[in-house]
């Protein structure tokens, strides 16, 4: 049990049967009344975000998480197999769970979160940014860049992101798994 004046960013609550983290709060207090506290919570399953005020000394349950890292290794029937980096038992995911389940290639270092208590594995986060090959993209046109004109371009996952037209195949760009933009051309 915490107290909700002490939520902070990143504190998983379980609120009426449902697992929330905290992604924003703000203590009010206004010139007459109680102080209070304003919170955005991200529902762990569905990903919905919901408003939420608490009165000062209202008690919350909060869960224990924890973040280790593993390995994406390949995926099978059953689902995506990761292994963990620190005691190399391998385990299966759903792709329900993992964030950004497109940008992931075999070999990637993601974050398992996981309930301390149960052990029950809430999601997969990868890394914001992802650097991706482009294994396929449409030719571009010399000196067409007074636009923001964009094209279509698969890359070595098989996921389709919008690059600008001076991106050709073979190039390295880095990808915002949170919503697949483009975010540049990578170096090789």
């Amino acid at each position: 049990m915490i107290l909700c004046q002490d939520i902070k960013i990143g504190t998983c609550i379980d609120l009426e049967g449902q697992l929330y983290f905290c992604i924003d709060f703000l203590h009010v207090k206004p010139g007459k009344g109680n102080t209070f506290v304003r919170t955005k919570l991200k529902n762990v399953v569905t990903g919905r975000v919901i408003e939420r005020t608490f009165q000062i000394g209202f008690k919350l349950d909060d869960v224990r998480v924890e973040r280790r890292p593993y390995q994406y290794l390949y995926q099978d029937d059953m689902g995506y197999v990761f292994m963990n980096q620190e005691n190399f038992e391998q385990v299966t995911i759903i792709k329900d769970l993992i964030n950004g389940v497109d940008y992931m290639k075999e070999g990637e270092v993601v974050e398992v979160v996981t309930n301390a208590t149960s052990g029950e594995i809430l999601f997969v986060d990868l890394p914001i940014k992802v650097v991706l090959k482009v294994v396929y993209t449409e030719p571009g046109l010399r000196g067409d860049t007074a636009t923001n004109a964009t094209k279509p371009a698969t890359l070595e996952t098989g996921c389709e992101v919008r690059v600008p037209l001076f991106i050709e195949e073979g190039e390295l760009i880095e990808v915002d798994t949170r919503d697949g933009s483009y975010q540049g051309r990578v170096k090789a």
